[in-house]
């Protein structure tokens, strides 16, 4: 069976390679990764279909493989995958990893119902990560503000540190008061435009406008929800 992977799924391959550098392929699934610390897991429908499990234990140097020839054919058998070129002339032999070396999630992440609700915009989420990389902060402060959905970057919730605002709209209970953290370098998701929903038992999904790929990121253990 030969197969070509589109862009779009090297895309999502190299974003999930920074959420951990290993992956088990599921035949005719969506592709998923979890973090080592297992506080990230993502899904991507993709428009290919593996007709085989495989495992990759280092996704970047794989995807560096399929760029070593022009137009890769990827040709799947019982131990290896044969990366080759149109003309046939050109080919890798790469290897598949043992399941058991590597981390897999073991089922889908059920979200709760959802205490916050917003849309994070591509705009909004690269002036985030810009003021964390300029302020050198690690956190994403998320609460309210007089019925305004306040996104901050900050150190430690250090009230006398830099801090960067942007205030959106957001769907939450008016009396809410909550302070929900995200680590930014847990954020780690593609470029583009996401549905959020927060639930207060510390786990958030974003979901990508326009691609099927979904993160489910948790909320750091100093959040806070009242009502």
């Amino acid at each position: 069976y030969i197969m070509q992977l589109s862009d779009s799924t090297l895309d999502i391959l190299r974003n999930f390679s920074s959420i951990n550098q290993n992956i088990l392929i599921k035949a005719d699934s969506p592709i998923k990764t979890i973090s080592e610390a297992r506080n990230v897991v993502a899904k991507a429908e993709i428009p290919e279909k593996f007709v085989k499990d495989f495992g990759i234990y280092d996704l970047n140097e794989f995807i560096g493989v399929t760029g070593l020839v022009n137009n890769p054919s990827l040709h799947f058998n019982d131990d290896f995958v044969m990366i080759s070129d149109e003309s046939g002339r050109s080919s890798v032999k790469y290897f598949y990893s043992a399941e058991e070396t590597l981390t897999a999630p073991t089922k889908d992440v059920s979200m709760p119902e959802p205490d916050v609700k917003f849309i994070l915009d591509n705009d909004t989420l690269n002036k985030l990560k810009k003021a964390a990389s300029t302020l050198g902060h690690k956190e994403l402060l998320i609460k309210a503000n007089d019925g305004i959905l306040s996104l901050s970057i900050v150190e430690n919730q250090n009230s006398t540190s830099n801090a960067f605002s942007i205030d959106i709209d957001g769907e939450f209970k008016q009396d809410a008061v909550f302070n929900f953290i995200i680590d930014i370098s847990n954020l780690k998701i593609l470029p583009g435009d996401y549905d959020v929903e927060i639930s207060s038992k510390l786990i958030t999904q974003f979901s990508h406008k326009e691609l099927s790929v979904k993160y489910w990121i948790a909320l750091e253990k100093s959040s806070t929800y009242g009502v």
